[in-house]
Formats: C-alpha cells, structure tokens, sequence
C-alpha cells in the first residue's frame, strides 16, 4: 500500500489523478501559523456545517515550532472539541481513499506523511419510516433504512444488553461495503460465528450493493431451494430472532437484514404473531400451511384427477366438467400451464409498475382473465377457479426467494402429474421432502422443529403456546444459554 506523500501539492494532485478530477471533490489549502495545511472531501457525500464546524474549531491552532508539533495540536485540539465524530490518523492512499468515499474530510499538514480524517458525512437516507413489505395491524411500525449506523441503533433500543454484539468486516474490492454480524455472545455458539466470518472473508467481488448479494455466498443454496435465510425490514423480527439464539447480518446501504438460520417454518410465521393470542395465531399459522399445499399442489392434483384418475371424481362432477372443457382446444396440462404463465405474468406488472398504474393492471387482469379467456373459448371456467386458488395461496408469502422457489416446485408437480398422475405427484412430493431434510444450515436441520421431532419444540412450530409457558429458547437452534423466562431455579442449562 503506497504511503502519503509528504507535500500537499502532491497529495492533492495523486487524489485527483486518481479519480479523475472527479467534479465532487473539493480542496482547499489554508495558512495556520504561518504554515501550509490542506483538507479535501466529497461534497457529494459530506456535509458543508459539520466540515466549518470543525474548521472553525478544529483548524484555530496556535503556532508551534514544528509541522509535526501543528499537526498534533490539530489532532488533539479536534479531538477535545468534536466529540460526536470519528477522528483518525491514516498513513496510506487506500485508507484516504476509503474515508473520503464514506464522507470523511482528509486533513493534511505539509511535510507531514499522516493525514487526519474527521467524520463529516451527509444523511443521504430517507430516515426511518413504516415498513412497506412487511406491514402488520398490531406492533412497531418502524423498519430499517440504508442508514447502517441508523440500523444498528434501531437494534439497540430494543435490546439493552452489554451481551448484543456486533462485529464488522469489510466487503468488495471497490465498494469496500461494511457488513456487521450481530449476536449474543451467551447465546450463540462461537462455532457459528466463526463459520459465518470465514464465508465472508472468502468473497472476492467488485461489490456488494445489498444484503441480497450475500445469500448465495452464505448458504450455498442450489437451483430450486427453499432460502436459507430470513430477509426482513422490520426491527423487532430481528430483535425476536437474536432473543431466539439466531445471527442477524446487517449490510451497509441496505434496508433488509439477514436473519440466519432460515427455516422452512420461519417463512410461515410473521412478526405480528408475538402480539396476539396464541389461539388466533395457531390459527393462522394452520391458514398459511393450507395456502401452501393449496398453491403447490392444486394445479397438479386437478391435471392428476382429470387425466390419470378419472375414476376418483363424483359423477356429477366428472360431468359438470365435460361440459365446461368442450370446445378448449387445449389438453388440460396446457390449458393449466397457460393460465399459470398469464396469472404470473399480471403478477409481475403490478408489482413492477407504479402504484397508480398497478390497480388498473388488476382489473383489467381480472376482466381477460375472468369473462374474456372463457369466452373465446381457450380455457374451461373450472381452470380459472383452479388458478385463482392456486394465485391467492400464493399471496400469503412476502419473500420474493420464497415466491421464486414455489413457482419452481408448482411447474415440477405439475410435470410429474401430466407424466404419471397421483403416482407422479407422490414421487415428486418425496423428492421434494426429501430435499428439504437434506439441507442444514449452520449444523440446524432445515425442517427444524419437525424432524428431527422432538416434542418440547412443537412450541415453535405451527401451534404457538402462551408466552409464559416459553420458557426455553428452541433447544434445534444450539443456544448455549437455554432459558429465557426466569425462574426460581435460574437454570442456565
């Protein structure tokens, strides 16, 4: 790493060289005690009030007998005047670089091969507001931004214990992107910390933008999983996660933690579950787990039924169903698939498309799909039933990963179903599980509190006991300090 050069003129010119005379850079010399000093900084990163509040503090030194005397007066008289910013003395052109790209201000005195950096930046967020993917009736309305100090205060508040860790490393060879691991350190296993830093030091990239460039390096997930980990905005999620003995992962300019392990159970729970009772959370949660089959399974049971198995529907039915398919001049996998692709297709265009433009989207959707497909005859009533069930099961997932993978598995069953019927979707269904129980993540088994099974974790799966009686922290998650309700004992084990 070349160091800093000793004159301001060189320093100056090698900065500018570097980045192109870049229109955001600004430098100044100045005279202090009859001796040069320079300071350099990106307007467009840096604010003009923090950068003459240390000027004018920070920059009224004294005259001394030597460069190197002016130069700590400087540092020490910033130092005992500026306490609500970082202050550091760098020696390199790659750490001058770094801090002027975070919104720091370069100080440098001539004749000095040091330079000092002072905290200036600007708030370039959109400060925090309600969350806009994961919005709930009851609970916190506050989620994380693309402030990551910001992020890690909004962690803070919630937990006020000296346990809450958090540890940062450096990644991307250009964006330099600080990623931050938060844990408790009496709950979470070193093993796994460990594990997780070892992952991230491997990555060898230009950048990373967003806390979505990490999955793949993290997990290793492979085409057509299930993800591995929780991505949320919300605040208290992650709070309740790191309470649970998880790791939440917090990327610089990104608003959506990573919330490690992700189980298969995790993407049926919500957030909102913590504030209601459990009787109408357990209810839910059952609501979830049948608008799951519902959006995997039914296309291919009803290509099954009506291909293979024609025997196993009610006559009346079976009849009631000639009836609507005469004239569709597609076989009835087709007539399923081409459904599916439209309802996807309108899908993406509401979400894609601006709000005020979305709502038309749907209903002009709504109006091809409904009365206009089964009116030129291309698809039977029966199958725009089947989609649409098939669509609102969908609806209940937010995760974009976990939307993707149903959509995988849907088209597989659907496949299986066309080929060999019932027996298709049984042997597609075992494969299916079997995939699931084959994935492990951080040494937890994927379909963690159902199998392994173990009773006492139940708990945490589809049926949510009171708070009271949780007085154990899920014993599949490894936690090293398992009790999180006290009691006379104050067991620890």
């Amino acid at each position: 790493m070349k160091k800093i050069d000793k004159k301001i003129d060189s320093i100056f010119k090698h900065i500018n060289e570097t980045t192109g005379n870049s229109c955001d850079i600004v430098s100044r010399i100045i005279k202090i005690a009859q001796k040069r000093v320079g300071y350099v900084y990106l307007e467009s990163v840096s604010s003009d009030d923090k950068i003459s509040d240390f000027l004018v503090r920070g920059l009224s030194c004294d005259a001394k007998e030597t460069n190197f005397n002016l130069f700590n007066e400087i540092f020490e008289k910033l130092q005992n005047t500026i306490i609500n910013s970082n202050l550091k003395i760098i020696e390199t052109y790659e750490d001058l670089f770094y801090f002027l790209a975070a919104g720091y201000t370069v100080i440098i005195v001539d004749g000095v091969n040091q330079a000092l950096v002072v905290e200036t930046r600007k708030q370039l967020d959109r400060g925090v507001v309600e969350a806009t993917t994961e919005a709930i009736v009851r609970g916190p309305k506050d989620s994380f931004t693309e402030n990551h100090n910001a992020n890690i205060g909004l962690i803070r508040k919630r937990i006020k214990d000296p346990k809450l860790w958090f540890q940062d490393i450096s990644v991307g060879r250009r964006t330099k992107t600080k990623v931050t691991i938060s844990y408790l350190s009496d709950v979470v296993e070193e093993e796994k910390i460990n594990s997780i830093k070892k992952k991230l030091k491997k990555i060898d990239i230009d950048g990373i933008l967003d806390s979505g460039y990490l999955r793949e390096f993290l997990t290793g997930a492979k085409f057509g999983d299930f993800p591995r980990m929780i991505s949320s905005e919300r605040p208290d999620l992650a709070c309740s996660s790191l309470l649970d003995g998880k790791i939440v992962i917090l990327v610089e300019n990104s608003p959506f933690v990573l919330i490690l392990p992700g189980l298969f159970v995790d993407f049926f729970h919500a957030s909102e579950d913590n504030y209601q009772l459990p009787l109408n959370v357990s209810a839910t949660r059952i609501l979830r787990f049948i608008g799951f089959f519902l959006t995997i399974l039914t296309p291919a049971l009803y290509i099954a039924l009506t291909t293979f198995d024609i025997k196993l529907i009610p006559s009346q039915l079976l009849i009631s169903l000639a009836t609507q398919r005469q004239g569709v001049p597609f076989p009835t996998a087709i007539e399923v698939i081409i459904m599916l692709t439209t309802f996807e297709i309108l899908r993406e265009c509401d979400l894609r498309m601006p709000k005020q433009m979305g709502a038309s989207v749907s209903i002009v959707g709504a109006l091809v799909l409904g009365d206009a497909a089964v009116a030129a005859g291309i698809v039977s009533p029966i199958v725009v039933i089947i989609v649409a069930i098939t669509s609102i099961g969908g609806l209940l997932f937010t995760d974009v990963d976990v939307i993707n993978s149903i959509r995988l598995w849907r088209i597989i069953f659907i496949l299986a179903a066309t080929m060999l019927g019932l027996i298709g979707i049984v042997i597609a269904g075992f494969i299916f599980i079997t995939r699931l129980a084959s994935i492990n993540e951080l040494g937890i088994s994927y379909l963690s509190p159902f199998s392994p099974f173990n009773l006492q974790n139940q708990k945490y799966g589809i049926i949510k006991s009171p708070t009271p009686l949780l007085k154990k922290r899920p014993t599949f998650l490894k936690p090293k300090n398992k009790i999180r309700l006290g009691d006379d004992s104050n067991e620890k084990n």
